[in-house]
């Protein structure tokens, strides 16, 4: 087969693709990665083909002056399930985010990677769940579309809910912005707009099932296999913590995007520091840099892959991104996540409470000293650890990306 993977600008999202298009490789199919230029070092750095399509969005550079959209209503997609929401409010997170976050991702990318996807004439696109570009790209040269996650599916849902609640709103006065974009966009290409289009014709999910909302899509699972970028094996990873180890992260896309973190990085680890514990602080260069002078026995590290440091971790404080929680998950490792409300991170971060694998704070309640109680929960409770490793069980019992290889070559020789 050929294979086009249609990323959003992210690097993290971009992250999650690369096992599934290392398995596709391995397996003997072509496969093309496509994003913005921005990303083509992520990509190549992977050992992958990238190609670059359309301009970067430019959406960091707002996103650093409007911090506080995090945790705007329209930026939480976790509590939309039928019966969460009315017709009015979903209505009102489409007007906003379809032209200030999907079409700002998207259009940018869209004319080229149609142009792209024509010329290499793909056998399965799969996609980003909001680079609707991907879609429109393959319904283009005729291809098999999916989904590959990056967050709990909130996207499908909040769709599922809102074609549900329109059925009783009267047609003169029913708007659905998504579709009326997506059919603008694809109507030069021959394309228009529909439920597949937007959902895909199936959907790769690596969140283990009891922790995803409910969907009525064709969803397929994939074990979530960590890749974090460029990994090093160092020698104090190799020895054994003679504490229970703690690593604290805070991710790229706080610091990166959205101007720095969203809780006192030096306090938290003051207090953290004040427990019986190996505290290793996993951070970003510009992070570090803007630590004062720390306790003794804090190892404030950069370029540390957390697929080689979480291994050895009793618990994580972290921001709640999806591949340090996904990384923890697949390693067992006990979860307090200080998030902001963005996207899916409110949902996942109760799911996990909610399976006794972890914590969730918003990032509001993040006291320094709260923080140290909690984490002192996670690891004198060994509830905790045993919910964390049922997890891990759980997300071990399904598809690696190899073994996923032979199901999809059924499924697109099939649709």
């Amino acid at each position: 087969m050929r294979v086009l993977f249609a990323g959003l600008p992210e690097k993290s999202h971009v992250f999650t693709m690369v096992p599934l298009a290392w398995a596709l490789t391995a397996a003997g199919h072509e496969v093309l990665m496509a994003n913005a230029p921005s990303l083509t070092d992520a990509v190549t750095g992977a050992g992958l083909v990238a190609a670059p399509v359309g301009s970067d969005p430019g959406l960091h550079q707002d996103m650093a002056v409007a911090r506080d959209s995090q945790d705007a209503d329209v930026a939480n997609w976790s509590r939309l399930g039928y019966g969460d929401v009315d017709f009015d409010s979903l209505l009102a997170r489409y007007e906003i985010s379809v032209p200030w976050g999907f079409a700002r991702y998207n259009d940018p990318l869209l004319d080229d990677l149609v142009t792209l996807a024509r010329d290499f004439r793909p056998d399965l696109v799969v996609r980003d769940p909001i680079a609707y570009a991907g879609g429109i790209a393959a319904r283009a040269c005729g291809a098999a579309h999916a989904r590959l996650l990056w967050c709990a599916d909130v996207y499908g849902q909040a769709r599922g809910t809102f074609t549900e609640l329109a059925r009783d709103v009267p047609g003169s006065v029913r708007r659905d912005p998504l579709a009326e974009w997506l059919g603008e966009r694809g109507r030069p290409y021959g394309v228009h707009c529909d439920e597949e289009l937007i959902n895909g014709q199936f959907t790769i999910d690596t969140l283990p099932p009891s922790l995803r909302p409910p969907s009525a899509l064709r969803e397929m699972s994939m074990r979530y296999v960590p890749y974090n970028g460029p990994a090093v094996q160092w020698d104090w990873l190799r020895e054994e913590p003679r504490r229970p180890r703690v690593c604290v992260t805070l991710g790229r896309t706080n610091t990166e995007a959205y101007g720095g973190d969203y809780v006192p990085v030096e306090e938290i680890l003051r207090s953290l520091a004040r427990l019986d514990v190996d505290l290793v602080a996993a951070l970003m260069p510009e992070q570090v840099e803007r630590l004062g002078d720390l306790p003794a026995g804090v190892r404030a590290v950069s370029g540390v892959a957390l697929s080689t440091l979480l291994p050895s971790c009793a618990a994580v404080v972290h921001h709640g991104g999806w591949g340090t929680f996904s990384t923890a998950l697949v390693n067992a490792v006990p979860q307090l996540a200080l998030s902001t409300h963005v996207a899916d991170q409110e949902l996942r971060g109760r799911s996990l409470q909610d399976a006794g694998a972890g914590l969730y704070l918003h990032h509001s309640e993040a006291d320094p000293d709260r923080v140290a109680d909690l984490t002192r929960r996670l690891l004198e409770d060994p509830s905790y650890t045993a919910a964390a490793r049922k997890l891990r069980e759980e997300s071990a019992a399904m598809p690696s990306p190899h073994d996923l290889v032979p199901e999809l070559e059924r499924l697109v020789a099939d649709l």
